[in-house]
């Protein structure tokens, strides 16, 4: 099952695409709230949020962590609020996530039941933090994957946790625990001259659990799955150009987690990173900072766990990337308080030449 909405096609062919992720964190309290503050119209994080999606102004958009309801009404909300800045996505598209679906379980071996943690993916609600894309080209039904349902155990070589050589939390909770934290979809979008083929995700973060690490082993194994779907592990891959791209929560060089699965991603022969980058200018970093830090694309307070490079558009080597770049206002600027209280993520760009 999917939910699809789409207006009259008004697009235009362009010389270049730009494809943006971005964490905008439009998660609220309980279902139907953010709705109800985007009807309002007043709320200062909204607000933010719009401001900066204008400054962007992708063609295509693939948002993480923003509340889903079955019949898209948020997400119809968030279209039309957009529009009043003049952002204009005619076709919006979302398929139920992970989070907040509920298990009956002990899914973190703490011992309690009904927790956030015990659903699917963590949440207080089912379907709050989902994933979203807004396209001013429009979406191809037929050809949509959704792999959000797929057994984490069923992925090939999977790192499942144990303690004590036993299932952890138990051989139970591994028979239905899903890979996805949120959601991995395979989304065609139809440009004028071709179908460029969307590979969108958002992987649970490494941390918050014990020497288990079944957090840290379920994120790396959400980054494989990518891997083996591009080797063709379940079935035949998109005879399409395509970008894969999403919230990874994964730094390939600073933080938690473990980095093979991420540096494995931007080493893919079939990928290319662009590396986007912040602009020059003061850079409020940790300590220890190891990696690029014009590379960032989280602010998350310091020193713990700081800024990190954790959301990633990777096109595939057949597409030309033009230029590319992480809207990071440098401190000072005007911009940049707006965009402190959009988001902790910044957005992610990539323009392509679409021939």
């Amino acid at each position: 099952m999917f939910c699809l909405l789409g207006l009259p096609d008004v697009s235009v062919q362009a010389e270049t695409l730009r494809i943006a992720t971005y964490n905008a964190e439009l998660t609220r309290d309980g279902p139907g709230l953010l709705l109800r503050d985007i009807l309002k119209g007043k709320d200062p994080q909204l607000i933010a949020v719009r401001d900066v999606v204008a400054q962007v102004a992708p063609d295509i958009l693939l948002l993480q962590n923003v509340d889903f309801d079955h019949g898209l009404a948020g997400l119809s909300a968030l279209q039309a609020w957009l529009v009043v800045d003049g952002v204009d996505y005619p076709h919006i598209f979302a398929l139920p996530p992970n989070s907040g679906v509920p298990t009956g379980l002990d899914m973190d071996g703490d011992g309690r039941l009904g927790r956030p943690q015990d659903a699917q993916g963590f949440g207080r609600f089912y379907g709050e933090g989902g994933m979203a894309l807004l396209s001013r080209y429009p979406i191809e039904p037929a050809g949509v994957q959704d792999f959000s349902t797929m057994l984490w155990a069923d992925l090939p070589g999977a790192l499942l946790p144990e303690v004590d050589g036993r299932p952890f939390p138990s051989a139970d909770v591994q028979a239905v625990q899903r890979l996805s934290s949120v959601a991995h979809w395979v989304v065609p979008v139809k440009l004028p001259n071709l179908t460029l083929t969307l590979l969108a995700f958002h992987a649970g973060p490494p941390v918050f659990d014990g020497p288990e690490d079944r957090n840290g082993k379920r994120n790396h194994d959400e980054l494989v799955f990518w891997q083996h779907y591009m080797d063709g592990t379940y079935g035949p891959v998109p005879d399409a150009r395509f970008v894969l791209l999403g919230d990874a929560n994964l730094d390939p060089v600073d933080g938690d987690g473990l980095k093979p699965a991420i540096q494995a991603l931007l080493d893919d022969p079939r990928l290319q990173d662009p590396k986007p980058m912040r602009p020059d200018g003061p850079l409020a970093d940790s300590p220890g900072h190891l990696g690029d830090p014009r590379l960032d694309t989280a602010a998350w307070p310091s020193p713990e766990p700081g800024h990190r490079r954790v959301d990633y558009v990777l096109p595939s080597v057949d597409l030309t990337v033009v230029q590319s770049g992480v809207y990071w206002p440098v401190e000072g600027e005007p911009a940049a308080e707006i965009v402190q209280q959009a988001s902790r993520h910044r957005v992610v760009w990539v323009d392509l030449k679409i021939d």
